[in-house]
């Protein structure tokens, strides 16, 4: 799951990763893959925002190397795994009031309309 960084001379020629046939690398891949299916996984948002910016071929592989350093800690530091949904939860809900609070403020409204949006 780790790039293929192919270095000459100091410049990055190539960092793809490479297929290989490593029985695992699938497994995560498939794994990565029916994440990108489902509609409520914890790693689903991670999914669609890769998705989004490079394609689905590099959503599967991130999120596949996402999957495999979740089960390297959890094997080798015994630590559970738990998604941090609510701190994600929380912090958009944040962001959206800021949103709503940036276009207030560029409507120029009166403090009576403002306390009709708000309330």
């Amino acid at each position: 799951m780790a790039p293929n960084n192919k270095i000459s001379g100091g410049k990055v020629l190539s960092s793809r990763t490479q297929k290989g046939k490593n029985q695992l690398s699938i497994a995560l891949r498939r794994a990565a893959n029916a994440i990108g299916n489902s509609k409520n996984h914890p790693l689903k948002k991670f999914f669609s925002r890769i998705a989004y910016k490079k394609g689905r071929g590099s959503a599967i592989t991130a999120t596949a190397r996402k999957l495999a350093v979740i089960i390297y800690r959890m094997l080798f530091y015994k630590e559970e795994f738990k998604p941090s949904l609510h701190e994600n939860e929380e912090r958009e809900r944040l962001k959206k009031i800021i949103a709503v609070r940036k276009k207030v403020a560029t409507l120029n409204l009166t403090d009576a309309e403002k306390g009709a949006i708000f309330t």
